[in-house]
């Protein structure tokens, strides 16, 4: 699933990141309101977390704004006001289910199910990504590239997987620091393009066809 998490707590959201990325799914973060709606306005979420009491926009005006955009995308919403007339307001403003703080990760993460299985949303994941000749499998952490196999390092293998998952989109440097490495590093830090370079040297450099891209000033993307 992609999922949103919307929490201005820097320390619970990266652990609720973690758990989830652990469980292959694809998350973002946003520490404010107003960055949600900007992701959300141009991004499509299986799930959104969101919690209720934000620096700017608070999580039932999110709510109201996104249902009122006819955005039904399911939403969970996270906050540790848990009184009856609390979490009546929160499912009246359009919410789908409401998750008083403290929680556990298993509750967090069933609940999270449940949503995605209302909405239909729960699949078996595609264990074999398919780039014009170049096969990513997720399973077996295999590559090949016209029937070539491609030995990758544990870390190139994770940084090619996300660039072909999100296939034809641009990604940044921060987006690829966020997913990939899972931890703040200073974005001056040129480890992305050492990365990148190494993807190259493997995936593209034998082969015709490029399917690594520099955007200039953007990011990267991988497309055929």
């Amino acid at each position: 699933m992609k999922l949103l998490i919307v929490e201005d707590e820097p320390s619970l959201s990266s652990i609720i990141r973690k758990g989830f990325s652990e469980r292959n799914h694809d998350v973002s973060v946003a520490l404010d309101g107003t960055t949600a709606l900007e992701l959300l306005s141009n991004h499509a979420f299986d799930v959104v977390l969101l919690d209720v009491m934000l620096p700017d926009i608070n999580g039932i005006e999110i709510c109201r704004r996104l249902r009122a955009a006819k955005n039904f995308v399911p939403i969970l919403l996270l906050t540790a006001l848990g009184s009856s007339e609390n979490i009546i307001n929160g499912l009246n403003s359009g919410a789908d289910d409401y998750l008083v703080k403290p929680f556990k990760f298993l509750e967090l993460d069933a609940r999270v199910n449940a949503l995605s299985r209302r909405a239909g949303l729960l699949q078996k994941p595609t264990e074999v990504i398919t780039i014009a000749d170049l096969k990513i499998n997720s399973k077996t952490k295999t590559v090949s590239r016209n029937g070539d196999p491609i030995i990758l390092t544990a870390k190139e293998f994770k940084l090619l997987y996300y660039l072909a998952k999100n296939a034809e989109t641009i990604l940044s440097r921060e987006q690829l620091l966020d997913n990939v490495w899972d931890i703040n590093f200073d974005m001056n830090t040129n480890v992305i393009d050492v990365y990148i370079n190494y993807l190259r040297k493997k995936i593209d450099k034998p082969y015709e066809t490029k399917l690594i891209h520099t955007m200039k000033g953007l990011g990267y993307v991988m497309k055929s």
